[in-house]
């Protein structure tokens, strides 16, 4: 049979433990047989993150930016007890924290649904995208560890030679912790108009909450910026029937759960870091959650919204079969060759990843559900399909569709 053939480079960035696995997997039995795929391969996992000083991180991000689309594996952002287990020459910085500082943008965090699979929240009905922002806060931070008494002050030094403005933090009079962190203007505008794009597009309404009660300055310049980008765009927002909504981070959790859904919910990146996983929880699990990095320059990145599944991992280690959900990464790649397809203009290559979804939906809707699925299924699925069994039953689905 003749491969669905690719016209550009799509980025491959490699990843760790049951991901990684799940990757080969993927790309072995469901890719390979039918596209030829021209790919620029990354390896993020920690051992090469290591070796290289973190910098085939960056290359990867570059890349992105060069070749337009990539599709990334789950990574390890390593804590302290990791650099001692593995030896590491120190804690590296997370290598989504790096990507997304390089591309910028915002993330596009959506639960994929499926009809036997209800949502936890009983109101639920529509999806909810979390859109992440995908710049600053704690993932581009600087902290301290204070272990005596003293003074922890902010000084901001203007590049003009105006005099220095210094604000104190905190008088320590014992020990304690102390962190600092920063935005962009820029970066909040561009993930306001990004925000603003999708909801015009999906014709959904636009929630932004913050707590500029407390944080008048920080979160405030967000809340100003945003409300201005929707000025802008008051006429379009009207025309696609889409409203703006702002209000503070509480209420919009609370709200949340007593909605409908289908809306955009925007939220600065920390909140929307833990946001998403309350969505992706809400609506089945976090194997269930595609997520895409929209860049202000047309730039994308697809991955899986979950980590690295180490769980599973040490049981694969052992020779044990795992029930491990690979579809949030299967849309990670489906995504990234329809965008592919998209861009270069080869429907043939959409319709192969539409294809592939839809085989992934058929498959859980038909009663072949992963152990995160299987007991929240309606009606409950009794034996939970393993990995190996999961992927088999979508490679004869998309067999018969490509066929």
């Amino acid at each position: 049979m003749t491969k669905i053939p690719m016209k550009s480079t799509l980025v491959e960035i490699d990843g760790d433990e049951m991901t990684r696995v799940i990757w080969a997997k993927i790309k072995e039995h469901l890719l390979e047989p039918w596209v030829d795929l021209d790919l620029e391969r990354y390896d993020l996992s920690l051992e090469e993150r290591d070796r290289t000083g973190d910098q085939v991180t960056l290359d990867a991000a570059r890349a992105i930016e060069k070749h337009g689309v990539g599709v990334k594996c789950a990574t390890i952002t390593p804590d302290a007890e990791c650099v001692e287990r593995h030896g590491l020459e120190k804690a590296w910085p997370s290598p989504n924290g790096t990507i997304r500082a390089y591309l910028d943008g915002t993330i596009f965090r959506k639960p994929i649904m499926v009809r036997n699979v209800p949502p936890m929240m009983r109101r639920w009905k529509k999806p909810i995208t979390v859109a992440r922002h995908a710049y600053g806060d704690i993932f581009k931070n600087v902290e301290m560890a204070i272990d005596q008494p003293g003074r922890v002050e902010m000084t901001y030094t203007p590049a003009s030679g105006a005099a220095p403005v210094t604000l104190l933090l905190h008088d320590f009079h014992a020990p304690g912790v102390v962190q600092g962190v920063h935005n962009l203007n820029s970066s909040i505008r561009s993930f306001a108009r990004a925000c603003i794009s999708v909801a015009i597009e999906q014709r959904a309404d636009l929630w932004f909450g913050v707590k500029d009660t407390i944080s008048k300055t920080y979160h405030g310049c967000f809340r100003e910026i945003l409300q201005r980008e929707v000025a802008e765009r008051a006429a379009e927002m009207r025309s696609a029937g889409v409203s703006y909504f702002s209000m503070l981070i509480d209420d919009a959790v609370a709200r949340s759960v007593r909605d409908e859904g289908g809306f955009i919910w925007a939220c600065q990146n920390y909140e929307g870091d833990l946001m998403s996983d309350m969505v992706a929880s809400g609506f089945g699990s976090l194997g269930m959650m595609t997520s895409t990095l929209v860049s202000p320059r047309g730039k994308y990145e697809f991955e899986a919204a979950h980590g690295t599944v180490t769980r599973h991992y040490l049981r694969h280690l052992r020779g044990e079969k795992t029930s491990t959900n690979p579809t949030a990464t299967i849309f990670a790649w489906t995504g990234a060759l329809a965008k592919r397809g998209e861009l270069d203009g080869t429907p043939e290559l959409v319709s192969f990843a539409r294809a592939l979804q839809a085989s992934v939906l058929e498959v859980i809707e038909a009663g072949v559900a992963t152990g995160d699925l299987a007991p929240i299924c309606d009606p409950p699925v009794q034996r939970p399909a393993s990995l190996d069994t999961f992927l088999e039953a979508v490679e004869i689905r998309l067999r018969e569709k490509v066929a």
